[in-house]
């Protein structure tokens, strides 16, 4: 068995080819799946419904999971169910196989996600949990930037009707990810007895500052996949880039994804959470608008920071809950969070399609998108001031060692059995 910075790696990678792979990969190869199927923006945003539709369904079954089983095994299952959605999506010859597959990637995403911060957290000492966190930000850049590059050269050299070989290269390294995780990770935690109440909301309520945290965790939800998952469709459809441009954006969001946990981890230790998260949604408004008239370098600039900032974000939000719950209450209260997050994620690229198609372009989309981040922002001002660092970190490196400390209720993972 394995510990240490390559359990963390492992895990990152399974993270990675849940999320990164698995579900993000989609939005690059929209416009080759639409041409393919022949389906408008509406049926294509459906698609992408179905994925998020399933996380949704996917957080509340994690709730329940990890009130009552480990956390390494609730994490085996979803990576399990992203390996097979993957296996579908590049078999799939149909319009209904692809919404299967979208379901399945869907519930593996949450499923792999939710219990991936404390698993890998717990693989190095205390003091080093952050690190941790940032790694899995950064393993889900990689895997943007690896699915990007990827998805731009099959397209490029075979076409539109070659958006399956993506997956099926994709499937081969999740299958790597899931054989590993199986067979060499392991995780100290007691067995959980239940307690987190109805879809995990006992133990958030349980949270300081779990209304507003939750209402802006929720806008995230809404607001970053109005720009992820047609960024590529706006560029080519609205601003007339080729594909291969488009793809370069987005694999610039990709490369700074690599970046945006780290650095807001850092950020945190020397400000708190909440004003690192409250800098992220202002960072976004700015970065969205930046993308509205399609000028070629500034456009690039703004995909860097929309990279920042969608990789930035969800770390501080799994690390908001890291430091505010106990061991037992984390599970349940971030499934129960994530779920406010997973029901505005199942409306958004519906929405986004549905506007696009009765507008004829993304200008209202990612309009709409930069305000509902300025939303964020002042839903974020009611959150307790909480994660400051006891003294300002001296370096970077001692910002990411110093980052996650115990809670005030308990530390985040006790002392426990092992899995």
């Amino acid at each position: 068995m394995v510990r240490g910075t390559f359990a963390v790696l492992l895990i990152a990678l399974g993270a990675a080819s849940a999320q990164s792979l698995g579900r993000f990969t989609f939005g690059v190869l929209l416009p080759a799946v639409r041409a393919d199927l022949g389906v408008s923006n509406t049926v294509a945003g459906t698609l992408a419904t179905f994925n998020v539709g399933a996380y949704l369904l996917g957080t509340l079954a994690v709730s329940a999971a990890t009130a009552r089983y480990r956390l390494l095994p609730v994490l085996r299952v979803g990576l399990a169910l992203s390996t097979s959605g993957m296996i579908l999506a590049a078999v799939s010859p149909n319009v209904y196989a692809v919404a299967a597959a979208m379901l399945l990637l869907g519930l593996g995403g949450a499923f792999t996600w939710i219990p991936s911060p404390v698993v890998a957290g717990d693989a190095l000492r205390s003091e080093r949990r952050s690190l941790a966190i940032g790694i899995l930000g950064s393993g889900m850049g990689v895997g943007v930037v690896f699915g990007g590059q990827l998805s731009n050269w099959v397209r490029s050299s075979r076409g539109d009707e070659a958006w399956r070989d993506v997956y099926v290269i994709q499937s081969a390294i999740s299958i790597v990810a899931l054989v590993g995780i199986y067979l060499l990770i392991r995780h100290r935690q007691d067995k959980p007895t239940g307690g987190g109440g109805i879809g995990g909301f006992g133990a958030l309520r349980r949270m300081r500052g779990w209304g507003p945290f939750t209402v802006a965790f929720a806008l995230f939800g809404l607001m970053y996949l109005l720009v992820i998952a047609f960024l590529t469709v706006r560029l080519e459809d609205d601003s007339g880039w080729t594909p291969d441009d488009a793809s370069l954006a987005f694999t610039v969001v990709g490369i700074a994804m690599v970046l945006g946990g780290p650095i807001f981890i850092v950020i945190s230790t020397r400000f708190g959470v909440r004003q690192a998260l409250i800098a992220a949604f202002g960072g976004w408004t700015v970065a969205t608008v930046s993308i509205l008239p399609g000028w070629y370098a500034p456009t690039l600039v703004a995909s860097a920071g929309i990279g920042l900032f969608f990789s930035g974000m969800p770390t501080l939000f799994a690390l908001y809950v890291v430091k505010n719950t106990t061991a037992a209450d984390y599970g349940p209260a971030f499934a129960a969070a994530t779920l406010a997050f997973g029901v505005t994620q199942m409306v958004s690229p519906q929405l986004g399609g549905l506007v696009a198609d009765l507008t004829g372009s993304f200008l209202i989309v990612f309009a709409g998108s930069a305000v509902l981040s300025l939303l964020g922002l002042f839903t974020l001002l009611r959150v307790p001031n909480d994660g400051q660092a006891r003294r300002p970190a001296a370096s970077w490196r001692e910002g990411l060692v110093f980052a996650v400390e115990p809670a005030d209720e308990g530390p985040p993972m006790a002392d426990a059995t092992q899995d």
